[in-house]
């Protein structure tokens, strides 16, 4: 077999089927897609390769998918911290993106972004922000996969002035990144506060249409449910029930506030949830029943939220904090394993995003997104168990090496297509204009 790049590490966790735990193997690429997984006593002996890359000490993982975040609000990194989420997004956010948001503000926030994760170990995010195109143009030219979301709300922004025009704007969107090999475009109603009936349910017919998923954030806290009850009689999730968007297309973000009848109904329909501990905790918006989800079979994968609430785009991180936090709420030390964890920020979100034929997973055929971690440090050591070791003890400093359909976009730690100097500068530029104005 000839490949144009072998990996040897000394451990690779596939994220297949039965979860297993590969010491001293090999991934070999071609043509932008994994061609083998093989020890690597045999890729040696079987495999002609233009590079061969040794990484000993070094775990390889399928890329992380971050299946939600707002990428460009990386700019209000600490803007407004500790508050209630209305407190902070009535009087502090939204405030803020009615003055800044523009253009060039989605521009440098996405690359911002798009330089943490990658630093991270993320290979594909799902977005959810104004000026999407902007998102998404960023994304290609970085070499990124990612889906980003086509925002829809009620109310006139600088992007748009009614739901009527969110939709014919990221109808456009659409129709510009078709065929695209690493952006695709996803229906991104806000919330069902910000987004009245007749949008959500235009919003379902189209993607039906189109085949596109709906990401929408959904049960994010207990005051969302009130005000549901109080407007229109019914909870937020019954409201979507009864307009046909509890279906396999939808992706719900948060889901903190859920009884077992709605959890049924998920598992029932085949929608997926997205799970944002950290942004939960941060903003107190309440618990998700993680163990719960799992066990009833409801796909569950995870996300950061953006930067402004968070405050970092790290889904290392998130996957420990999902699995402590869920054992906590379980009260149970078996409930979340790391194995699950593991999963949650891999085929799990490609699942959610409709990719899990692409990614999500290290198996031939499959697109070649993986991420190597140097696991030589201190707090790693000694390494019993690959998986346990990368969602207690890792850390996103560890990263050396990424890369999207075969193509190395961050080796040895470097940047290899990002300006890291330039974003850095734009930031602190942004800062002085946001700082002031807060």
């Amino acid at each position: 077999m000839h490949a144009e790049l072998l990996i040897h590490a000394s451990w690779v966790l596939p994220v297949d089927s039965d979860d297993r735990q590969l010491a001293d193997h090999a991934v070999a690429i071609g043509g932008g897609r994994i061609l083998a997984v093989l020890p690597s006593s045999e890729a040696r002996a079987s495999i002609a390769a233009r590079e061969v890359l040794e990484l000993p000490g070094h775990l390889l993982i399928p890329g992380l998918v971050n299946a939600h975040t707002h990428a460009a609000m990386s700019l209000m990194r600490g803007l407004a911290d500790d508050l209630p989420l209305m407190t902070w997004l009535h009087e502090h956010i939204w405030p803020a993106e009615g003055r800044w948001v523009d253009q060039g503000f989605v521009a440098d926030g996405t690359r911002l972004a798009l330089l943490e994760m990658l630093r991270g170990g993320v290979t594909c995010f799902h977005d959810m922000y104004f000026h999407p195109e902007v998102t998404a143009q960023a994304s290609a030219e970085a070499g990124m996969r990612a889906v980003i979301g086509m925002i829809v709300v009620d109310f006139p922004t600088g992007y748009a002035a009614n739901a009527d025009e969110y939709i014919a704007r990221g109808l456009a969107m659409h129709d510009a990144y078709r065929g695209h090999p690493l952006v695709r475009v996803a229906f991104a109603p806000h919330s069902p506060y910000a987004v009245s009936d007749e949008p959500l349910a235009r919003v379902r017919t189209l993607a039906d249409e189109l085949e596109l998923p709906i990401h929408i954030h959904l049960h994010e806290t207990r005051d969302e449910i009130q005000q549901s009850l109080r407007d229109h009689g019914e909870r937020p999730f019954s409201r979507l029930d009864r307009l046909g968007l509890i279906n396999p297309a939808l992706l719900a973000v948060h889901m903190t506030q859920l009884e077992e009848a709605e959890i049924a109904r998920l598992a029932e329909t085949g929608a997926h949830v997205v799970h944002c501990p950290e942004s939960n905790l941060k903003l107190a918006s309440g618990f998700c029943p993680l163990a719960q989800l799992l066990d009833a079979g409801v796909n569950v994968a995870l996300g950061t939220d953006g930067a402004a609430s968070n405050n970092d785009l790290d889904l290392l991180g998130e996957m420990r904090t999902a699995a402590l936090l869920g054992k906590g709420v379980a009260h149970s030390a078996s409930a979340v394993p790391a194995s699950a964890a593991l999963r949650m920020a891999t085929i799990n979100g490609a699942r959610a995003l409709g990719l899990d034929h692409e990614i999500g997973s290290l198996e031939p055929g499959k697109a070649a997104d993986l991420v190597a971690l140097d696991l030589r440090a201190p707090h790693t050591q000694p390494l019993y168990h690959p998986v346990s070791q990368l969602v207690y003890a890792a850390a996103r400093h560890q990263v050396r090496h990424v890369w999207i359909q075969g193509e190395a976009l961050l080796r040895d730690g470097q940047p290899t297509r990002l300006d890291e100097r330039a974003i850095l500068d734009q930031a602190r530029g942004w800062g002085e204009r946001l700082g002031n104005f807060a």
